[in-house]
């Protein structure tokens, strides 16, 4: 684990996850990966990585559930509702703000290539941060390969096959768990 930053207040994670938000309107995660991990260095590459996982089995959005966690690890309940806030409170302004517009102009035909044209950049916002944290996959218990050929797996059911995730999640997830358990508890004896 990183050393916590001691400058790291209420304020800041309420400043500093509305920034975020307003970086990354519609695709924040890639944005929060850098900013949190590379600018600010509240994060590991390994911890954001591990924050991640987490925040993609507790319902709700994996950004709000990573800003909770991180806003309690710095600055207990009040950071995390801190956190929590700021990524959400602006953002709901704009959202609903575009919606008004959005009504008026949903008939224009560049309005709707504009709304496809961004699809592709969130799935490339998507793609890019998951490379640029493969490497963080090394120090897995489970290693590269495997956690790779994990992924790839689950890609093909959810992506190829169209599984649902109600069943891909505690398909994958729970015998990958299992199978960490085991070997972090092989590894302690």
């Amino acid at each position: 684990m990183t050393a916590l930053p001691s400058d790291v207040n209420c304020r800041r994670l309420f400043l500093a996850f509305t920034l975020l938000a307003l970086q990354g309107f519609g695709g924040v995660l890639a944005v929060a990966q850098r900013e949190l991990c590379e600018r600010r260095k509240w994060l590991s590459h390994d911890e954001f990585v591990e924050l991640l996982s987490v925040a993609q089995v507790l319902p709700g959005p994996n950004i709000c559930n990573i800003a909770v966690m991180i806003g309690d690890r710095f600055a207990g309940t009040r950071g995390a509702l801190s956190a929590l806030t700021g990524m959400i409170l602006l953002p709901l302004i704009l959202v609903m703000a575009l919606t008004a517009v959005y009504v008026h102009f949903a008939h224009w035909p560049a309005v709707a290539g504009a709304l496809k044209g961004m699809a592709a950049v969130s799935a490339g916002l998507i793609i890019g941060t998951s490379l640029k944290l493969t490497p963080s996959l090394r120090n897995n218990p489970l290693g590269l390969s495997l956690c790779l050929w994990l992924a790839i797996v689950t890609f093909f059911l959810v992506a190829i096959l169209r599984w649902p995730l109600l069943w891909v999640l505690p398909g994958m997830g729970l015998p990958a768990c299992y199978l960490v358990w085991f070997i972090l508890k092989k590894r302690a004896t």
